[in-house]
């Protein structure tokens, strides 16, 4: 799966759909990480962790964050991005 995310309310429902896929359980994952479970529920609902906290359970994942300029975003990006908030 290769995913980019523009804002970091989007980063959320990628880690849950990479932690389903892979089969784990928030449990699981979290004690692969070596935290506690709230870490996962606040990390899947767009809460507020600390980076070392989100750096362990990507890599209990075996993901990466990739840093690139991230430029203007496109005509389709904003669209989708002002019917997200109509919602």
């Amino acid at each position: 799966m290769t995913d980019k995310i523009r804002v970091l309310s989007e980063l959320a429902p990628l880690l849950k759909a990479h932690r389903e896929a892979a089969g784990l359980s928030k449990s699981a994952l979290a004690q692969r990480a070596g935290k506690v479970r709230e870490v996962i529920y606040r990390l899947e609902s767009g809460e507020d962790v600390t980076v070392s906290s989100l750096l362990a359970v990507l890599g209990a994942m075996g993901l990466a964050i990739q840093i690139v300029k991230a430029g203007l975003p496109t005509m389709q990006e904003v669209a989708e991005r002002f019917a997200q908030d109509e919602e």
